[in-house]
């Protein structure tokens, strides 16, 4: 009888430990997680996690300018990497292939960290941690960034720089580490071409008085890559006019030259692109471009106008105007450096 009380007593113990008592949070699950969102990443990744949800790799399925450009994605080819499958399910520097679900979360943390073996990578071996990150070396590398990035020459073009040996690279630029220390590593905002700050660090611009003329100077300086950058889906465009006290007065522009490169079936327009100033050693293409023309006289004001969107729109009827229509960049750009000449 003891002994079978003794039983009792041993049993009712273990249903307690096992039941009652709360795993240790280290505690390995006998299934592995199966990872499906990145909404599962918020709750231990909270600082990286707000730093995407701001940043335009969350935006990209809803980004106006893409929808726009994409007739509503209907130009299936843009979904690739506007909602894409994870980039170690392709291979590092192929092709991101379209994903058909959660296409509202973007270029999303699955996309960058979700290995086909349903593991996650990262930058250092924690298998303490509920994800088990693995260090993997491809995730830093610029290849890694070229299946989306270089569908529209981007990586093509920093290669083409002494960068491409000496760096900077991707990371360095638009994920650099927080607070520059590398023990908080790297942001997550992947600032880019929206980030005004940046765009305006890559290139400057200078006007001066030759006689009648006027020079305009405008050379890319930062960019480890072209200015602007993606073929499709930026321009950049130059503007005089005459020159007004308040700096924030609108209209009133003349069209002077615009800077970009075509799109793959716009094969009558030339590729205007400031080349990187390191790949002049490499290409003989220079970043700098001069311009001449007689305004009359007074004092001008020239200015450099920077687009996400290639063309500019009649806001009524959405009608593409031509660049010698605008009068008004600011309707649709945004101001990166002006000018005044006396």
């Amino acid at each position: 009888m003891k002994k079978l009380l003794g039983l009792l007593v041993l049993g009712l113990a273990v249903w307690f430990m096992t039941e009652l008592v709360p795993p240790q949070p280290n505690a390995t699950p006998s299934t592995p997680v199966k990872w499906t969102s990145s909404q599962q990443c918020k709750e231990c990744h909270q600082e990286v996690f707000a730093e995407w949800e701001d940043s335009w790799h969350a935006k990209s399925w809803i980004d106006e300018d893409v929808i726009v450009q994409s007739d509503n994605f209907s130009n299936k080819v843009c979904i690739d990497c506007h909602a894409p499958r994870g980039v170690f399910e392709t291979g590092v520097g192929n092709r991101v292939l379209p994903r058909s679900s959660r296409r509202a979360e973007g270029v999303d943390c699955l996309a960058c960290h979700l290995l086909p073996n349903g593991g996650v990578a990262g930058t250092i071996n924690m298998p303490s941690a509920p994800c088990k990150p693995e260090a993997i070396l491809d995730l830093s590398r610029v290849s890694f960034c070229a299946g989306c990035h270089d569908q529209h020459k981007t990586v093509t073009q920093w290669r083409a720089t002494p960068m491409a040996d000496t760096g900077p690279d991707c990371l360095d630029c638009h994920m650099p580490f927080r607070d520059g220390n590398p023990n908080r590593g790297r942001h997550h905002g992947m600032a880019g071409g929206h980030d005004m700050t940046l765009v305006r660090s890559a290139v400057t611009l200078e006007a001066e008085r030759e006689g009648p003329d006027i020079l305009v100077t405008v050379e890319n300086i930062m960019g480890a890559h072209a200015f602007p950058t993606d073929e499709r889906s930026r321009a950049a465009d130059i503007f005089w006019r005459p020159a007004q006290e308040d700096a924030a007065v609108r209209g009133g522009w003349t069209h002077l030259h615009r800077i970009r490169d075509p799109y793959r079936m716009e094969v009558d327009i030339p590729s205007t692109l400031l080349h990187a100033l390191a790949s002049q050693d490499k290409t003989g293409v220079s970043p700098r471009r001069t311009l001449r023309f007689t305004p009359g006289g007074g004092p001008i004001e020239v200015a450099l106008f920077y687009k996400l969107a290639p063309y500019y729109r009649d806001p009524n009827d959405g009608r593409v105007w031509k660049t010698e229509e605008v009068t008004d960049p600011l309707m649709d750009s945004s101001l990166v450096h002006r000018v005044v000449v006396p």
